[in-house]
């Protein structure tokens, strides 16, 4: 089981585990040793998490978001399959609590009067620069 927050944790039944070759340091202990590890999260089945959660969750996730709803985690970086399962477990923790976090909502304003009239003297000037490197007009 993971703790998350104090509402959310998740069981071990939503997390599923497999080890394969790393391509990362370990000499020739890499040819033998399967010490990569992929965590699976269920997180589309996931009763632990809210529905808003899921839905940044999905968003944060990218293309580690399956078609069936798992998010896919892989660790390589060190040379024990105990501390690539951690890393694992905290890369996941922290994708979970990113989602967490609700966005602020954008608050539309208005340009303000002076700063509406700076942007049409500005336009007119260069409007004017524009026109002086026109050609003259003659006379017909």
């Amino acid at each position: 089981m993971i703790f998350i927050s104090e509402n959310i944790t998740l069981k071990d039944w939503e997390l599923s585990e497999s080890f394969v070759r790393s391509s990362g340091p370990g000499g020739q202990n890499v040819n033998k040793v399967s010490t990569a590890v992929e965590l699976r999260f269920e997180a589309g089945n996931s009763p632990s998490l809210p529905a808003d959660v899921k839905f940044r969750l999905r968003k944060l996730a990218g293309r580690r978001w399956t078609k069936d709803g798992a998010i896919i985690i892989t660790a390589e970086k060190h040379r024990s399959q105990m501390r690539n399962r951690e890393l694992a477990e905290e890369k996941l923790v922290e994708l979970i609590r990113r989602a967490l976090e609700k966005p602020k909502r954008r608050v539309k304003t208005k340009p303000t009067y002076g700063s509406q009239q700076r942007r049409m003297d500005s336009k007119t000037q260069r409007g004017k620069v524009k026109n002086m490197r026109q050609k003259p007009r003659g006379e017909d």
